[in-house]
């Protein structure tokens, strides 16, 4: 057994596993499958909590500061030269 790794027991139902057979890469053992898609997995759901913190996060500032103005069109004024104080 390689170090780092453990043996596991996993039941999967027929027709996902003849799915996964179906477009297994040649030369890809059903181990590198499942494990590349268990890493997509986890780094899919850790995107999506981190997600949910920053629309919480966004939502709290919004609550607490209210929403703030538009900043574009003070934005081309400056570009513009006319609200710049000379």
């Amino acid at each position: 057994m390689a170090e780092g790794r453990h043996p596991l027991t996993v039941r999967v139902p027929a027709e996902l596993l003849a799915g996964i057979r179906q477009v297994q890469e040649p030369g890809e053992s059903l181990n590198d499958f499942l494990v590349a898609a268990a890493r997509r997995e986890i780094t899919r759901r850790q995107a999506l909590r981190a997600r949910d913190t920053i629309v919480r996060l966004r939502q709290a500032i919004r609550e607490r500061t209210g929403v703030h103005p538009d900043p574009i069109p003070l934005i081309r004024a400056l570009r513009e030269g006319e609200a710049r104080d000379e």
